[in-house]
């Protein structure tokens, strides 16, 4: 699915109305519906709730008009607090201001700060479910002003009672840039956010996307083809979502056989650190690979061996440490074990082994493979000293977290925070290589400057294992599909991977969660694209 600027987002409308014959004033109907529809979703005592809807002087204002108006029609007395002038409303928003009027609803006026902390303050005081309906996409600038005061009110109530008050933005939280910049006044800290025929870039890349909660995303009535034909308006950017991987062979041919499905050779592991190898082997299995080889320091292996029996393994010689010893070129032996495979996974567990970190950048020099470079791999790329370019591998995949981008690119974690994508994309060019950029919305970002951000994961998988496990599934799902649409491939990986992770939280809980419950989950993961793929999502 397109990430869209506002531009593109009024240009959108306007097509949908002008084109297709869609109404505006019915589009603003729909809007209104779909955070109702969430809402209904959300609490299942809806009628009973306290709820207050904040309305701008705008089209936003306007979604808040109907989803009071449909929330009293579900049996619900929600309050409405418009903050501005009634003559101030325009268009359809005023429309909806009337029917809302006309329904028996009523609401309070609020325009300045003296009367918004004579009453309007105390009027949010105490309600389970505050729906944002100030400002839209349209916003530039700081806010500031009575809007700024509710927007700081706002936030001072939900984190302090925020297991009781939850808070819904229409389209975007008030405060936060569209086209992803960062916040530069207050800006709403949103639990969810209902947003409007597709995703928009503030909203994933900002440097306070946080703010956003769980994103929704609710068709309105725009048709496909019209977002997916709307002009270029700056870099293309795509939200992963189960449909932008239809076209992927998913489904196995009845005369297949595990050869068919590629070997995927991982190189991980130390003493002290099997676990990491063997996490990356099984998650390549649970993938799809036919077949997965770990490689590991001989101290390693029999831990690697026993975790699971499906995975093959193979001694590596190793320093006094325990890691990767240089040696494993002698005789062609590491050649050899690359032979018949049809990826490299490196980098879980290896350590920063100077021995090992040498041998890291002989295989980057040689290996004949795609190669996915993880972990103490990115280490040992971004240690190196002259960047390792002149490769025989036809593709590489760095899959760094911020503290390894950071190395790679010789800047603070903090900075790559500021402007993530800037980092991925740096990164991508420096090394000729496509990068994933791990952390809340995982980034994408090919050598061509195309971009992929993630809908999937939560903060439960913040926990030791995961990383390792998703360069495993990037290896098994490489395997099976080859290189030639590896932007797609490496997207599928990070998306099934958080969609693993968003199922094995359903059962575990955010704290207590673990890799291996994540790999659990992999199988209904796939089973979950499936269906949506078949059902046309």
């Amino acid at each position: 699915m397109r990430i869209l600027t506002a531009q593109q987002m009024r240009e959108a409308d306007r097509l949908t109305t002008e084109k297709h014959g869609i109404p505006s004033l019915q589009l603003m109907g729909n809007a209104g519906a779909g955070v109702v529809a969430l809402l209904q979703k959300l609490f299942s005592d809806l009628p009973k709730r306290r709820i207050v809807v904040l309305c701008g002087k705008g089209n936003n204002g306007g979604d808040g008009f109907v989803v009071a108006r449909l929330l009293k029609q579900l049996g619900a007395s929600p309050s409405v607090i418009l903050l501005a002038q009634p003559e101030a409303i325009h268009g359809d928003a005023a429309l909806n201001m009337e029917r809302w009027r006309h329904c028996g609803g009523e609401f309070h006026s609020i325009t300045d700060v003296a009367d918004w902390h004579d009453g309007g303050r105390s009027a949010i005081e105490g309600q389970e479910i505050i729906v944002d309906a100030l400002l839209g996409t349209g916003i530039s600038g700081p806010v500031t002003g009575i809007l700024a005061q509710v927007i700081e009110d706002v936030n001072a109530i939900s984190s302090r009672g925020r297991h009781s008050v939850k808070v819904i933005a229409v389209d975007m939280p008030s405060g936060l840039p569209s086209d992803g910049g960062a916040a530069e006044g207050p800006a709403i800290r949103a639990d969810w956010t209902v947003t409007f025929t597709a995703p928009k870039r503030g909203q994933l890349i900002s440097p306070n996307c946080d703010r956003v909660g769980k994103l929704v995303v609710h068709g309105i009535g725009t048709p496909r083809s019209v977002i997916e034909q709307l002009p270029a308006d700056g870099e293309e950017m795509r939200w992963l979502d189960a449909s932008e991987f239809r076209g992927l062979p998913l489904r196995r041919k009845p005369d297949s056989n595990k050869g068919t499905y590629g070997h995927a050779l991982i190189v991980a592991g130390s003493r002290g650190k099997a676990g990491a190898a063997a996490l990356a082997g099984w998650g390549a299995l649970r993938a799809g690979a036919g077949l997965a080889t770990v490689a590991t320091p001989e101290d390693a292996l029999p831990t690697v061996a026993s975790y699971r029996p499906e995975l093959m393994t193979a001694a590596l010689a190793q320093t006094e440490n325990g890691t990767i010893s240089l040696r494993n070129f002698e005789y062609n032996r590491f050649a050899e074990l690359c032979k018949g495979k049809n990826v490299l996974a490196m980098g879980p567990g290896l350590t920063m082994n100077d021995e090992t970190q040498q041998f890291v950048r002989r295989v980057l020099a040689e290996c004949p493979l795609p190669i996915v470079l993880d972990a103490d791999g990115l280490n040992a790329l971004a240690a190196a000293p002259t960047p390792v370019l002149d490769r025989c591998s036809p593709a590489m995949a760095l899959t760094p977290h911020p503290g390894e981008m950071g190395r790679l690119l010789g800047v603070s974690t903090e900075k790559v925070q500021a402007n993530r994508l800037a980092a991925a994309h740096a990164a991508a060019k420096k090394y000729n290589a496509y990068v994933v950029l791990k952390g809340f919305h995982t980034i994408v970002a090919s050598p061509s400057g195309r971009v992929l951000i993630n809908s999937t994961g939560n903060p439960g998988m913040a926990t030791a294992g995961t990383g390792d496990v998703l360069t495993g599934i990037i290896a098994g799902l490489t395997a099976q599909f080859g290189v030639d649409e590896w932007e797609r491939v490496l997207g599928f990986g990070v998306y099934l991977h958080g969609l693993a992770g968003d199922l094995a939280v359903q059962r575990t809980g955010e704290g207590p969660m673990i890799a291996g419950d994540l790999i659990d989950s992999i199988p209904e993961a796939f089973a979950r694209v499936h269906r949506e793929i078949e059902n046309g999502c």
